[in-house]
């Protein structure tokens, strides 16, 4: 089964199955990269990309969108995360980001299977009380 396991996610996301192959859209994994990005203490937000336009739209609305400032790329079973971040003023940049790597990481691998090479984080704005 782990022999499967590799061979299927050469191929994208994907994962072997009992029954058939499994796949993963990049979307599903850039949701999980961002609810486990905000729920890291000390970030405030994440942070808007040059998105689709859907996605700015539904923010605008006040609709929260999970994968929004999360950018990221498959390739054979390796995972790399961009992600960016509006930090809660005072807050230890360094301390926050590092876990905020480590807990992204933790998520994508535990819930998909897949590897993740690299998280980066981009900390684009700070979030003061009178935000």
């Amino acid at each position: 089964m782990a022999e499967e396991l590799k061979e299927a996610q050469k191929h994208g996301a994907g994962i072997g199955g009992t029954y058939g192959d499994v796949e993963i859209a990049e979307e599903v994994i850039a949701v999980i990269a961002g609810i486990a990005a905000s729920g890291t203490e000390g970030v405030a937000a994440l942070a808007g990309s040059a998105g689709s336009l859907q996605k700015n739209i539904i923010s605008r609305l006040g609709m929260q969108v999970l994968s929004k400032g999360v950018q990221l790329s498959v390739e054979e079973d390796k995972v790399t995360v961009n992600i960016s971040l509006v930090l809660d003023y005072g807050v230890s940049i360094p301390e926050v980001t590092a876990n905020v790597q480590s807990k992204v990481r933790s998520e994508i691998e535990s819930m998909t299977g897949l590897t993740v090479e690299t998280v980066n984080v981009r900390v684009t704005d700070v979030k003061t009380e009178e935000d």
